[in-house]
């Protein structure tokens, strides 16, 4: 069961906390995303893709697109003849998206505002979903992704990409070090604003473990799900099948 995160005072939920805090961060997430995870991020997404298996034509998803990364991934899969589109409640996030998309990705990239537990999509509209970094940020974990699996074609991949737990005794104390003292300092420093990346160490620690997760999307139907852990386990990716 998925631990409640304690609201900062002023607010009522934590869907308006997170909208706060992606709107305050998001002229530099891009930037603070790579020097945090070492410039693994990319790697990160380009694994994340494969695993969708889209292939040119396809119509791709990517929920909780935020800047629009992952969405650029997918489009290199597609390709000029596939589309994709990026759903997220932020529009401050959407506006950079837009801003940062490649002129080559124009034409087959499509930016929308919703709400990942209630995606404004039809029943199988999709070859595959994605959703990076942002399981820990939703109201509910699971109607994400039984949404995703909604809009999902059956035989097409529900993908999640996200920060994990590690195991390795003296790795996991490094990282744990890292992430709970460094992190939330080098943050403040490039916002120059302290909370929102405090809040980073905060929700992982009240976000299930990975196989927690891996159990999650076979509870709401998904066939074969697995995860794969990378860089050391600090982040996982969880690959589910919608079935036939």
């Amino acid at each position: 069961m998925t631990k409640e995160l304690k609201l900062p005072k002023g607010y009522k939920s934590k869907e308006e906390y997170v909208h706060s805090i992606f709107s305050t961060i998001a002229p530099k997430y891009d930037l603070l995303n790579t020097i945090l995870s070492f410039n693994r991020d990319k790697a990160w997404r380009k694994l994340t893709v494969d695993k969708t298996c889209l292939i040119k034509g396809n119509r791709g998803l990517d929920v909780c697109c935020g800047t629009g990364k992952l969405s650029f991934e997918q489009a290199k899969r597609v390709g000029k003849n596939g589309e994709v589109i990026g759903v997220d409640f932020c529009n401050d996030m959407l506006s950079i998206a837009q801003e940062k998309t490649p002129e080559v990705y124009k034409k087959n990239i499509n930016w929308v505002k919703g709400d990942a537990t209630d995606l404004p999509f039809t029943d199988n509209e999709f070859d595959a979903a994605t959703i990076g970094f942002a399981l820990r940020n939703v109201p509910s974990i699971e109607k994400t992704i039984k949404e995703m699996k909604r809009v999902v074609r059956p035989g097409g991949k529900v993908v999640s990409l996200e920060l994990a737990k590690p195991s390795a005794p003296v790795f996991k104390q490094v990282y744990y070090l890292y992430f709970n003292q460094i992190v939330p300092i080098m943050g403040k420093l490039g916002i120059g604003k302290e909370g929102p990346y405090s809040y980073l160490p905060n929700s992982l620690k009240i976000f299930p473990h990975q196989e927690e997760i891996k159990d999650l999307f076979g509870d709401v139907g998904l066939l074969n799900p697995q995860y794969f852990e990378l860089t050391g386990g600090i982040v996982a990716i969880h690959v589910g099948t919608v079935p036939e």
